[in-house]
């Protein structure tokens, strides 16, 4: 053995938690990179010899009994096999873990000797997550450096939420938020530097691409906002700032549930309605108050734990604001194309969210929901029984479907034989995060919706048991008709993309004489004034012959609204349709570049 390793086999290896301090003196003024730092993790090489039931007893035994130092359980893991992939199921298991009252103690002392001497990554988060269940305001300052390790990061936030949900907030953004933007408001948080946190705050970017629901609420209670508030009444631009961080944490394409996690949303949001008549009128605060009031009447505001008749308070002064003239004003200069997108929107909007207020036992309402343009929300069809939004009090994976897929289609009328329908789906896909089925069934004179079904691949964890309900079928039919004609809260390019859709349902051979099947139709994502036709090439299709239907090329047409009537521009698109083969002015935007090279058709360097 050489003089330098038999010293470094004399040398005790150094503790995690006096490795991230050693990291954060080397930072540049003492402040973590964003998304924190790397743990020197040492995981073998290969295939985990131990199955996840196996690791998971693995991980029970070397806890059982409890070791009385780090040292004994580093050894128990070694032994067993535990290693640094372990480190979630360690988490897990932990969590679950027995602990009669005579143990409480020894457990919580030995967590904290794990995450202050502990030298691996599998011990120091059996540490973390022992002080999760058991952990003292004394152990925040060393979970929050520990969870300026990447790998640690989630352990370390979970238990933080329970001890001190601010703590937990500040490293969270630290980990996770990766926007270079934000910085300059972590930074300010993490260095305790009070003065600078109210500005950064105020002029962090508001699009949605900067601040998703989780970012948004982290936001809030890291600043902390009700504070922010309560100490700065006449500041618009932190008032401004704490609506819009509402709106976000309630935004159907993120998390919705953000906004229910939210402890203080009552506080800011009795804040930001009772001050709101300090901002000015402006098209960004009319969007803003619109878009607070939609939540508040059928979105997940709803759901959160409301004294009596406060709600409805907070809805009926957001109206009386909205319909001062000053207000009813805001969009009247509007000139670039997205600002008259936006106050066409408020126009169309207005006064929807304070229309239906009072909720009966067993009621149910469809509210067809646009959100705000420029945030670029989906279109719901938002189901309300009882006068409380379904999806999101249930579904935390994606937005309530369109109105094009329930309504447009009448998925949710109601028969004799039973008939799933599916209510929403996971941002991704179903089969990634999973889906909201119910089954709708006449039963005489009641419409049931039963059997409700959450489809979560990979979940370990069984769905939320929801009951049947029952609705007078009467009632139900008419408010199924009302909702499947109201069409007012359409705009002119959604509504030439509706139609040209109803009209290629009626006559399919509009796309199948040119050896092409229907795709997504609606208006456009990027440029919501455009209505986007997209449709599937199969050569042979037309003739019963499909050459490799497996391997379809999809073409996107863009049809921009000309300024003419909506249903003068779907019928002159039907007739184009009919006259023309769409494949020689739509453009590839799916499939594979080979396919398409095959079938002569150029690839879009973008797809």
């Amino acid at each position: 053995m050489s003089a330098q390793e038999e010293r470094s086999a004399l040398t005790p290896p150094t503790a995690l938690y006096d490795h991230v301090l050693h990291l954060l003196r080397e930072s540049p003024g003492g402040v973590p990179p964003r998304r924190g730092y790397c743990l020197p993790l040492k995981t073998a090489a290969g295939e985990d010899p131990l199955s996840r039931e196996e690791a998971k007893s693995a991980v029970r035994e070397a806890l059982s009994p409890l070791p009385d130092d780090p040292i004994t359980l580093q050894r128990r893991f070694e032994r067993l096999g535990i290693q640094d992939r372990h480190i979630h199921l360690i988490r897990s298991t932990v969590a679950g873990l027995p602990l009669p009252t005579d143990q409480v103690d020894v457990a919580r002392t030995l967590g904290r000797m794990l995450i202050r001497t502990g030298t691996t990554a599998p011990t120091v988060t059996a540490g973390i997550a022992l002080l999760g269940r058991l952990g003292e305001p004394e152990d925040v300052p060393y979970l929050s450096v520990l969870g300026l390790f990447r790998e640690l990061a989630g352990a370390a936030v979970n238990a933080l939420d329970i001890l001190d949900r601010r703590s937990g907030a500040i490293v969270w953004l630290v980990a996770y938020a990766r926007r270079v933007e934000l910085q300059p408001f972590v930074r300010a948080l993490w260095t305790g530097d009070r003065q600078a946190v109210r500005p950064e705050l105020v002029a962090l970017p508001a699009s949605p691409r900067f601040v998703s629901s989780t970012v948004a609420r982290r936001i809030a209670e890291a600043s902390p906002l009700p504070d922010l508030l309560d100490h700065h009444p006449s500041d618009t631009g932190l008032l401004a700032r704490a609506g819009r961080l509402l709106v976000r944490m309630g935004c159907s394409r993120n998390d919705p549930t953000d906004l229910l996690a939210y402890r203080d949303a009552l506080h800011v949001y009795d804040s930001v309605v009772g001050r709101a008549g300090l901002l000015p009128p402006t098209l960004d605060n009319a969007a803003l108050l619109l878009s607070l009031a939609l939540d508040l009447s059928s979105g997940p505001g709803v759901l959160l734990d409301w004294p009596p008749e406060r709600r409805a308070e907070l809805l009926e002064s957001l109206g009386r604001l909205l319909a001062e003239p000053r207000w009813v004003a805001a969009g009247a200069t509007a000139s670039a194309a997205d600002q008259r997108l936006r106050a066409d929107w408020i126009r169309r909007t207005g006064r929807r969210p304070f229309e239906h207020r009072t909720a009966v036992p067993g009621s149910f309402r469809i509210e067809v929901v646009a959100g705000d343009p420029a945030d670029r929300e989906p279109v719901e069809a938002r189901v309300l029984i009882d006068g409380r939004p379904v999806v999101p009090s249930v579904f935390d994976s994606g937005p309530a479907h369109s109105p094009e897929y329930l309504l447009d289609e009448g998925r949710l009328r109601a028969g004799v034989e039973p008939r799933e329908v599916q209510l929403a789906e996971a941002h991704c896909t179903e089969g990634c995060c999973g889906a909201l089925y119910v089954t709708i069934r006449r039963d005489a004179d009641q419409v049931v919706w039963e059997n409700w079904r959450k489809t979560m691949p990979g979940s370990r964890n069984p769905a939320a048991e929801l009951p049947a309900y029952r609705f007078e079928a009467s009632a139900y039919d008419t408010e199924i008709a009302r909702a499947e004609t109201d069409c007012s809260w359409s705009w002119r390019a959604r509504t030439i993309a509706r139609l040209i859709k109803a009209g290629l349902i009626e006559e399919p051979d509009l796309l199948s004489r040119w050896d092409a099947g229907r795709g997504w139709i609606s208006s456009g994502f990027d440029d919501p004034g455009t209505a986007v036709v997209t449709f599937w090439y199969v050569p042979g299709l037309a003739s019963g012959n499909p050459d490799r239907a497996d391997r379809p090329l999809q073409f996107r047409w863009v049809v921009p609204d000309d300024g003419t009537p909506p249903e003068a521009q779907a019928a002159a698109a039907l007739r184009r349709l009919a006259e023309e083969d769409p494949k020689s002015y739509a453009r590839v935007c799916g499939g594979s570049r080979e396919r398409a090279e095959e079938l002569g058709f150029p690839w879009p360097d973008s797809a």
